[in-house]
């Protein structure tokens, strides 16, 4: 009987940790269009999966009032579950329990699960709903941020660290998502920002909404914080879910294989490049023409869409692709888009992902503007990642190849594995009609038609000068290949390079132009 007392004691004391905030709380978090935290994690995880941890944790604070009040779990849920029958680990703000505001033991809460997701080599998904540090305990609080900024370093490059921003994710708080490997954000909920609007209306006397200044669409569009932008919560948790097939559960071991599946027929690589080397196309269709099934998810979507990067799957293996988008900008690299794709590559590069660039590009962008915005040391985070990697690198040249974007896209120069190229690429230092200018100026100008006789110069260089055969000669391409040949000829480079092993020179590690 004193058993059955005691079951039902502890029931009893679960139920009531569960409910977090209560009711009233529930109802209002309810009332802002959001799920509440226990709902958003059994969204991710396989049903009845999910255990929890820490369930009866409270804080210690005397101040302030603090001792009377109970906070369910001290705001914030953590515990391991599964996604599709592989473990992951997981925490998740609780907004109804002091608005989520993270103190000494919910930071413990976090960290502990950090910790285990470390030591058992499992991917950590953080779900942020919080006002922030909790005033009450002071230095503390701050002590507890540092603490889980250290963890998402010590984690990095080991296992897949995943941030969900489903409220407010303000001050110190948003340096945890930037630290991790990819930020979720939802539509009309995400809020991140170093200072709120109220600060800056009192500093600088400037209005500004909260979602103007740190909204979901701000950091998918703008900033490039966001990987990922979802309508509503349940595309963004389906959003998770999909990256998790992708990536491996942690850095020594690859992402688990799918059956093998053929590009849908109505992908025709042949009909997607247009000949003429100045119109626009989507490079992603040409992706799309070569990965099992047409699946290809795109990372980063919404900014510096001038390059393109995300996962698709060769033979059932995962693939990382970063190619250049003639849609935007003709393709051109700029400082975001070098960022964008360095990170990426990196990624790539730390767990084990194989990696194929489609190249496409007229160089890097000119300006005033990019130069004083850095350009320089942006581009060099290209080159840096790329040359560092050691998964096997694959490059295939789709039309225009000039100048230094050539180098910078996984070029033979950064020891790429494998360079093919279609036959009517060119690769050249700079465009033909820019290199016919300068080198026959002095034929054009006095030709009686310099136009005309442009024209004639533009193709002279164009067929001396760029084409890959030139550079095939010279070692630097492996094949000129036929558009629809490329899916075989990848395939036969990854199944080649699957024993690559290439070894660094012995440092602590290197120091890339941040």
């Amino acid at each position: 009987m004193e058993n059955k007392k005691k079951v039902e004691e502890l029931q009893k004391r679960a139920e009531e940790a569960q409910m977090g905030g209560g009711e009233q709380a529930i109802a209002k978090q309810k009332a802002m269009g959001k799920l509440t935290a226990r709902e958003r994690i059994l969204l991710l995880v396989d049903e009845g999966s999910f255990h929890e941890y820490d369930l009866f944790v409270e804080h210690d604070v005397r101040d302030f009032g603090m001792q009377s009040k109970k906070l369910a779990g001290d705001g914030v849920i953590i515990g391991t579950g599964t996604v599709y029958g592989s473990p992951i680990a997981i925490f998740a703000q609780d907004f109804t329990v002091a608005g989520g505001s993270l103190g000494s033991m919910h930071a413990r809460k976090i960290t502990k699960i950090m910790d285990y997701a470390l030591r058992m080599r499992m991917p950590l998904v953080g779900i942020n709903d919080s006002g922030g540090a909790r005033i009450q305990e002071g230095v503390n609080s701050l002590a507890g941020y540092g603490e889980i900024f250290f963890r998402n370093t010590l984690n990095s490059g080991v296992i897949p660290q995943i941030s969900v921003i489903l409220g407010p994710c303000a001050g110190g708080a948003v340096y945890s998502p930037a630290l991790t490997d990819f930020v979720f954000v939802v539509e009309n909920i995400s809020k991140m920002f170093i200072t709120g609007p109220e600060v800056i209306k009192t500093v600088l006397g400037e209005e500004i909404s909260m979602e103007e200044l740190g909204g979901a669409r701000v950091h998918s569009e703008v900033t490039g914080n966001a990987h990922f932008f979802a309508k509503n919560e349940n595309e963004c948790f389906d959003q998770i879910k999909k990256l998790i097939t992708f990536i491996p559960w942690h850095n020594q071991r690859k992402a688990l294989a799918f059956d093998p599946a053929e590009p849908k027929a109505e992908y025709k690589i042949d009909n997607i490049v247009p000949e003429d080397p100045t119109k626009p196309y989507d490079v992603r269709n040409v992706i799309r023409a070569v990965v099992d099934d047409s699946d290809f998810f795109e990372i980063q979507e919404l900014w510096a869409a001038n390059i393109v990067i995300g996962f698709g799957r060769l033979n059932g293996e995962t693939v990382g692709f970063v190619a250049n988008q003639p849609m935007v900008m003709a393709g051109v690299l700029d400082c975001d888009s070098a960022d964008k794709a360095a990170r990426f590559i990196r990624y790539c590069d730390a767990f084990n992902i194989p990696i194929v660039t489609f190249e496409d590009l007229p160089g890097y962008l000119p300006g005033v503007d990019q130069e004083h915005a850095g350009v320089i040391r942006h581009g060099a985070k290209m080159l840096y990642a790329y040359s560092e990697a050691t998964v096997p690198k694959i490059t295939i040249i789709l039309r225009k190849a000039y100048g230094g974007g050539y180098i910078a896209m996984n070029s033979r120069h950064l020891r790429a594995d494998f360079v093919f190229a279609w036959p009517h690429a060119e690769i050249a230092v700079m465009g033909p009609e820019g290199a016919a200018n300068i080198i026959f100026k002095k034929e054009i100008t006095e030709a009686e038609d310099p136009n005309e006789m442009r024209k004639l110069k533009v193709a002279e260089y164009r067929e001396k000068f760029a084409n890959p055969y030139v550079a095939a000669s010279k070692g630097y391409i492996d094949s000129v290949i036929k558009p629809q040949d490329t899916r075989k000829f990848l395939l036969h480079a990854l199944k080649v390079s699957i024993s690559k092993n290439a070894q660094m020179p012995p440092r602590k590690h290197g120091i890339p132009p941040f």
